[in-house]
Parts: structure tokens; sequence; C-alpha cells
């Protein structure tokens, strides 16, 4: 069943759209400790990190692009939205937390507004947890703790995740070699849920990540002094996040109350700049973003035939940079209002066709400057049924990004505000099947994005600075997944996708290629008495690396492994062992200019307690 793709729960073969549902068993099933490593894993999503463990950089947070769509997934918590200023730190929510993950491709601004370009990714949490602990420990200084209580009404988790020293996890080829290693990273996860009665229910999470990195002239770096430091700069990253949700339902009605703030800051020195010439200066960001708001959407049935969705938003987002030291700058403190109506109405001609029209009107007031912006979208699809399990579907959606207040303002000193920029519009047109057969679950899907005034950064090397502009983007693919229920114990899943997007701007008049074309996934489940053992892998092939302002350029394919092995001794005790990087590549796993590698072959063995 999928309630993120129309709204209203449906069967996913009825449902007109790319869709991908993950179970917790499924999740667990990858060896990820946490959503951002899991989701690397699904058919039709690109993988990105900066470290191990699906580590960030600070604001380079690492995006989950669907479809070659960098900047157009949107996150949600249990349907409230988590994005701030378009980043958002999956590498903070473990997995033990989730009850289920809904992924829609495609463009879904009509039913959810800005930011889902590319998609939207859905996550459920467990309302209800078994009481249990957990203690991990693995080979580069790898620890995992977890523990989770419930008592009625109350649930509650704690999640620590650490990572220690992994040396050079980036370099760059810049004026002579150089290294970046990881120093330790530390992840904190709080989770409280409060099920009130049987329609209302009360949501608190804590995320907290702190990183480290030191960066290191190689022997040779061309521009060092004689006898210069060989550190040329030290970084500490940290994020903190609140995230506060009320959520109401009932037969006909839906509506979620949240609150969403986090708290970005980096700091440490640099000794020298990239060329080589004496810095000594010291590091100092701080950031907060905040949104609250509210959604509210209401269900009319009219017979067997049709249903009618009409629902409202409204959402306050706010943006203060404070800079270097502590200063405040007026134009990086601002705020704005966003408000949408939208609809959906459902009509079935008779048991074998469906057509469902949706359309959002959204539009800012508060604007600094009074920069505002209106959108109206709107999105059709039509569901032909050719038996009850077996259905073809096609959709055209328009999609739209409003700028950011970072991109709009500047979000560091090597950032240029760009407060011009325009809104960023798409329309995803997509042909699909699904079918589930016996023991087979198939999907075939044949898309088209295009998108005008896509908003990227656009890197000036001569003044060493970078500044968001306006360019185009366009993607045409396919893609095909199977779910198989086998024999004796054994299930499996493959997935073949193949795109071809590129990208056109002011700095790049010509279309010019970005990720990989070729995606190939797949993972086999064995499960015979005490014992649960998962092989999973994804390979993305036909690579490119695109700087912002030169062309791209051929990158090696990346091909990422796990194996998941669980013995459950009895009912209460269980030992965990995960594999990860079974062949110990070195795969860069940026998908720009720069190098950021997967992590060396490493492991995790871990003993879980119910009580």
């Amino acid at each position: 069943m999928v309630v993120t793709a129309t709204r209203t729960e449906k069967r996913d073969v009825d449902v007109p759209a790319s869709t991908t549902i993950l179970t917790s068993e499924d999740l667990k099933a990858t060896g990820a400790q946490n959503l951002q490593v899991a989701l690397g894993r699904v058919p039709g999503l690109i993988y990105k990190t900066f470290a191990p463990g699906g580590g960030a950089m600070g604001t380079m947070a690492n995006e989950i692009a669907i479809r070659g769509v960098s900047n157009g997934t949107l996150i949600m918590l249990n349907g409230s939205p988590m994005n701030l200023r378009g980043k958002y730190f999956l590498d903070a929510i473990p997995i033990d937390s989730i009850a289920k993950v809904e992924i829609v491709k495609g463009g879904g601004s009509v039913l959810y507004g800005s930011e889902a370009m590319g998609g939207v990714i859905n996550i459920i949490t467990k309302q209800g947890f078994k009481n249990s602990v957990t203690a991990g420990v693995g080979n580069y200084g790898q620890q995992k703790y977890n523990a989770t209580v419930s008592a009625d009404k109350l649930s509650v988790g704690y999640n620590l995740e650490k990572w220690g020293k992994v040396d050079i996890i980036s370099r760059s080829h810049d004026k002579g070699d150089k290294h970046t290693d990881m120093t330790s990273s530390h992840k904190n996860n709080l989770f409280l849920n409060y099920k009130i009665n049987d329609n209302w229910n009360f949501l608190y999470n804590y995320f907290e990540t702190n990183v480290k990195y030191d960066t290191w002239f190689d022997d040779g770096y061309k521009s060092v002094p004689k006898g210069g430091v060989a550190l040329q700069q030290n970084r500490e990253y940290v994020t903190k996040q609140n995230l506060m949700q009320v959520t109401y339902q009932d037969d006909s009605v839906k509506g979620n109350l949240y609150y969403n703030q986090n708290k970005l800051m980096a700091d440490g020195y640099t000794n020298y700049t990239t060329s080589g010439a004496y810095s000594g200066k010291m590091y100092d960001t701080d950031e907060k973003n905040r949104t609250y708001g509210a959604d509210i959407q209401k269900k009319w049935e009219f017979g067997n035939k049709a249903n009618l969705i009409l629902g409202s938003s409204y959402q306050n987002e706010f943006y203060d940079d404070y800079g270097k030291d502590g200063h405040k700058s007026p134009d990086q403190v601002t705020s704005r209002n966003i408000y949408a109506v939208y609809g959906q109405y459902d009509y079935k001609f008779d048991e074998k066709n469906e057509f469902i029209f949706g359309a959002r009107e959204t539009w800012t007031t508060g604007g600094y400057k009074d920069q505002n912006y209106d959108n109206f979208s709107m999105s059709g699809q039509y569901l032909h049924k050719l038996t009850e399990n077996d259905s073809l579907y096609a959709s055209v959606g328009q999609s739209f990004i409003m700028p950011t207040f970072s991109q709009m303002y500047g979000a560091s000193d090597s950032a240029v505000s760009n407060p011009d920029l325009k809104p960023q519009k798409g329309t995803n047109y997509e042909l699909g099947w699904k079918r589930v057969s016996n023991n087979h679950s198939w999907k075939a899907a044949i898309y088209h994005i295009d998108i005008t005034d896509n908003i990227t950064a656009t890197w000036d090397g001569t003044k060493t600075e970078y500044k968001y502009t306006n360019e185009d983007f366009k993607n045409t693919g396919v893609e095909i997944t199977c779910d198989i229920i086998g024999k004796d114990g054994f299930t499996y899943n493959w997935g073949i996708n193949y795109g071809d997007p590129k990208v056109k701007g002011s700095k790049k008049p010509y279309w010019d290629r970005k990720y990989g074309r070729w995606q190939m996934n797949g993972g086999i489940n064995y499960t015979k008495d005490k014992w649960i053992t998962s092989l999973q892998g994804t390979y993305l092939a036909q690579r490119v690396g695109t700087p912002s302002s030169d062309h791209s350029v051929s990158e090696k394919p990346y091909f990422l492994t796990s194996l998941t092995t669980t013995y459950n001794a009895d009912k209460q005790s269980s030992i965990s062992l995960t594999l990860d990087n079974l062949l110990n590549r070195e795969d860069n796993l940026s998908h720009s200019g720069s190098e950021y590698y997967s992590t060396p072959f490493n492991f995790l063995l871990s003993y879980n307690y119910k009580f």
C-alpha cells in the first residue's frame, strides 16, 4: 500500500506513478546503519557522500539525486517537509527508527510544493518499539549503540554512531597533490513518539552530527614554501537539528503541525591557501535555518466512482547566517511566508480506467525587499487496468523550486549573492507498467524531464568564489525493476536504469553530461531457521564528473556492495555482522570535479538484546 503518491492509500499496482516501498526489513537488508547509506542501494537513486557512513561536510550536504535531478528531492518525515534551505542530513537518521520509506519518482510539486521536482522520499517512523539494546564495534573505530523503550503510548529511542580516523577520503590535484583525512565522526539521534489516541500523534526528533577533517599537502606540492607546515587546513563541522510534529488523521481528514530547525556550525583554521600562500586565518561560520507550518486536507468520496481531496498549507521560512566571528549582516537575516492551496480529483470511468487531475497554487509574502514568488502547477495521470494485478499508466506533471535564502544572499565568504534568481520550473512525462504475477513483482517506466532555470552553483577559480545561476536540464530514461520470491528461503531483487542527464547554462552554452548513464542494482536474501543473510550491490557506469564551469570528464564506475548476516540465537538475542565494500574498491563517490572516495573494506559486528 502507498500513501505518498496520491495522498490517499492505494495498492501500489493501482498507483499511476513510479514508486518504491522499503520496509524496515528491506532497509536492514542493505546493511546500512543510517538512511543516507541505505538509499544508495535503491534503483534510480544516485548516491553521494563526503565521508564514511554517508557523512557530510557542513553545508556541503549529501543529496540523493532522483533521475539526475540533484536539487529536486523533497524529504518528508511522516508527511512533514524536512528540507531546510534545500539541505537535509539523512546520515543522522538511524534505520532502527524507521517503519517504512515511500519513494515517488517524478515531479511531486502539485501535491507537496517546492523542491519535489525529482521526486519525494517520505520517511514513516515507528510509533512503537520493542524494548531492546544494541551494541556494535568494527574496524576504523566504528561503534554503534542503540536503545529503544516503549511504555503504553510512549516510545523513546536513542542511537549513537561513531567512526574513528579514516585516511585519504579525498584527493585534489589542483597545483599538486593534497589529501583530506577524516579524524572522527559522531552522530546522535534521540527519538520520542507519543500516541495520544487513535487520531492524534506527537513526535520529537533530535539529530546531531560532529565530523572533523584535516587537509594535508602531499610531498612535492608545488607552491608550499620551503620548510612550510604540511597541514593546510583543519575543519570541524557540527549540525544540530530539532524536529517536532503533531499529526491528526481520521477517515476523511489529515493534518499536521510541524517545527523544524537546524544550526550549522564550522570552525578551524587555514594555514595555507590552495595556491600554497601562507594564510593563518581562522575559519568560523554559523547559520540557523528554521521552518514551521501546517498542512490540512479533507477527502470526499462520491460513491465508488470518484473522490476529491482539497487542502491548504502554510510555512514560514527563516534564515540567519551569522558569518565570520558571529557578526550578523542585515542582508543575511530574512524570512518569508509560503501559502498554498491544492486539490486532486480521482475519477473512475469504469473498472479498468481511471484519471487523476491535480493542481496547486503557491505564493509567498514577506520576502526580503519584496522578493516574492507565485506558481501554478498541474498534473494529470491515467491508469488502465489490464487485470486486477496488471496495469498501465501515463502521467504528466509540472514542478517548481523557489530559490533558497542562501542562494539569493550567500552562505559564506566565497558565495556571491544573487537575489535575481528565477524559480526553477520543470515538467515530468512518464509511461509505466506494473504487474504482480505469482511470485514476481514487475515495474517499468519510460520518462522524460525538462527543467528551465535549474538553480546551480558555478565556480570561478580566478576569483575563488561561486555564484548561483540558472541553467537548463533534461533527462530521458527507462527503468525496469523486479522483486522475486524464490524457493527454499531465497528472495531476489534487481533493477536496470538508463538515463542521459544533461545541463546547459551561461558557463556552458552546450548540453553537458551529468552523473552516469547506466545503473544496475541487485540483491539476494536468504532466510533459514535462525539465519538471515542479504547480499546487495549497486553499479553506476558510463559516469562523468561534471564541474560547474568546465566540461565533464569521464569517471570510472562505482560499485557499492554489502553483505549482512544475522543469527537469532533465541527470542531475545541476535548477532549481526555487516561487511561493506566487499571488493575493497576505491571508488570516487562525487559527481562533480572533486574526488571523495568510498571507505575501504569495513565491518561492524553488533549484538541485540530484547527485553
